[in-house]
């Protein structure tokens, strides 16, 4: 007979992988499509609209034996800053780290000034976040600044 306890795990444990948590709902799908989640072999979960003391509702995505990039977590920072990385091996958190935007983004967003040389040559984009509480990056190359919730991905 099973126990009927209101504290048990809605999803299984976790041997090895990374849990992606306190993703803001709105933003979680954007997540699952920038790390292209749904093409991915390994067990996936995905919580959405889960109840959060700290954000109100969240997202959660746990992937099994996958761990991600500096890269992917740079992305993930452009759409959902903020959010908790979990690094599990044999069911134990070894990393948590809350995902922060770096001072710099390479090849991750589009540079929105049409003239600027990232869009005219075969060449990587580069920005600087020149106003980290309102959101602002600047392009090296033609000094633009764009609100990071305006930008568009690579």
């Amino acid at each position: 007979m099973k126990e009927n306890n209101k504290y048990a795990m809605q999803v299984s444990a976790l041997c090895n992988g990374t849990v992606i948590d306190h993703i803001p709902a709105d933003k979680l799908f954007a997540v699952v499509n920038l790390l292209d989640i749904p093409s991915m072999t390994s067990n996936v979960t995905i919580g959405y609209n889960l109840d959060s003391k700290k954000i109100g509702k969240k997202g959660l995505i746990k992937v099994a034996d996958v761990f991600f990039t500096e890269e992917d977590l740079s992305k993930i920072s452009v759409v959902a800053p903020n959010v908790v990385m979990n690094t599990i091996r044999d069911y134990q958190v070894v990393e948590k780290r809350e995902v922060k935007l770096p001072n710099e983004l390479h090849n991750i967003i589009k540079c929105n000034n049409l003239n600027c040389i990232t869009n005219n040559e075969p060449m990587a984009t580069h920005f600087h976040v020149s106003n980290r509480e309102a959101g602002t990056l600047k392009c090296r190359y033609c000094e633009k600044e764009v609100n990071i919730n305006n930008v568009e991905l690579l």
